[in-house]
């Protein structure tokens, strides 16, 4: 590995970026292909995957950069989703155009985190991550039960039996991104360029949206925000005596973090067209805090490739190859068991997960010379 990434560091980036690019392109065929002698479902599996690692940039920046255990991260993916189903679904007659909604439901889901994150700030480990946990378990349970919302004061009815998420039916259908006026411009006839379930167009647009995500993160990483983090997850005492303001600086994580979330969350549920409470329950959050932790804490590039690697080993090869493989064993039952033996091994023999971060070696200043004429 070590002597592949030497290599590649000596090319030139303008040939690093077209072999990625290259890539990027020729994946979607590459799985088609692939899909011919199998019936994994591989793009929509690598598909699967790319939402997962935009999920798992944005809870890097909260566990990874700040160092606060967040066990309630599905939430904002949950936030995000039904922002967007408010907003598309034809029930409520809203209407929104995708690409205004999926910024809506960022700035929705960065202001949950504020929320979440208000309350919190004096808290650390363990009990930051109870309230965190809390609040993951309170989201799916509230959209089960906004399908019948009554609000009267006195004998004023503001809301009567209004019926927001559908509860535990889910939403469905959902808004698609809408190249209608590219038709008009280019003649074209209309539904040329409608946007259905294939999975090759979703590739693309979460490659898109993975890529922003990805260079926002490293962004961030190598900011005055980002080294603020970083003082506070090694130690919040010295960092406020240093002059970092822990408020803010931990407001900001759980807020950038929460808007990656609620950006995702738009995508997944514009593909698979329906969301139901029980798409984010607890398992995802701690499906995700695996993923950066397996992956290398702190690293945006060690979390892209680990959660590329960890959810399509999860959707494929525990999904549906060892079922074939093992017929008579609900393999399913045993997944989380994989997960956390994987875990352990991990947590023995490689603490710092696949990919660790590397840190910067300190410059030791030359030593001072001493004055002509000295001892």
């Amino acid at each position: 590995m070590s002597a592949i990434r030497e290599s590649w560091s000596k090319l030139p980036r303008l040939v690093q970026a077209g072999i990625i690019l290259a890539l990027i392109v020729v994946t979607p065929f590459l799985l088609n292909v692939l899909e011919q002698f199998t019936d994994f479902g591989l793009l929509t599996q690598v598909n699967r995957a790319l939402i997962y690692v935009v999920l798992a940039l944005g809870l890097n920046i909260v566990v990874g950069f700040a160092g606060l255990l967040d066990l309630g991260y599905a939430a904002f993916f949950a936030i995000g989703a039904y922002t967007f189903g408010a907003l598309t679904w034809p029930n409520l007659g809203v209407g929104a155009s995708f690409f205004i909604a999926i910024w809506i439901c960022a700035v929705v889901a960065a202001f949950f985190g504020v929320l979440v994150g208000t309350p919190t700030l004096r808290l650390r480990g363990d009990y930051l991550a109870i309230v965190t946990l809390a609040f993951g378990e309170i989201i799916p349970t509230l959209v089960r039960n906004l399908d019948d919302i009554t609000i009267r004061i006195g004998d004023w009815v503001i809301l009567d039996k209004f019926n927001l998420t559908n509860g535990p039916q889910g939403m469905n259908p959902l808004g698609r991104p809408d190249f209608s006026f590219f038709e008009g411009v280019f003649n074209l006839q209309p539904g040329t360029l409608a946007v259905s379930f294939d999975p090759k167009f979703w590739y693309f647009m979460i490659v898109i949206a993975a890529a922003m995500v990805l260079f926002a993160s490293r962004r961030l990483d190598t900011s005055r925000l980002g080294r603020a983090w970083k003082a506070i997850r090694e130690d919040e005492t010295a960092a406020d005596f240093m002059g970092v303001d822990p408020i803010r600086t931990k407001l900001l994580a759980f807020a950038i973090g929460a808007s990656f979330s609620g950006f995702a969350g738009v995508i997944f549920a514009s593909m698979v067209q329906a969301i139901f409470p029980e798409l984010f329950r607890f398992q995802v959050s701690i499906f995700l805090l695996i993923v950066v932790i397996l992956s290398g804490m702190g690293n945006v590039f060690g979390v892209l490739v680990g959660g590329i690697i960890i959810s399509t080993f999860d959707g494929v090869l525990l999904a549906q190859v060892l079922p074939k493989w093992l017929p008579d064993l609900d393999v399913q039952s045993f997944r989380w068991v994989f997960f956390g033996a994987g875990l352990i091994i991990f947590m023995i023999f490689r603490p710092q997960g696949l990919f660790p971060r590397k840190a910067k070696a300190a410059v030791t200043p030359p030593p001072a010379l001493a004055p002509e004429g000295g001892d």
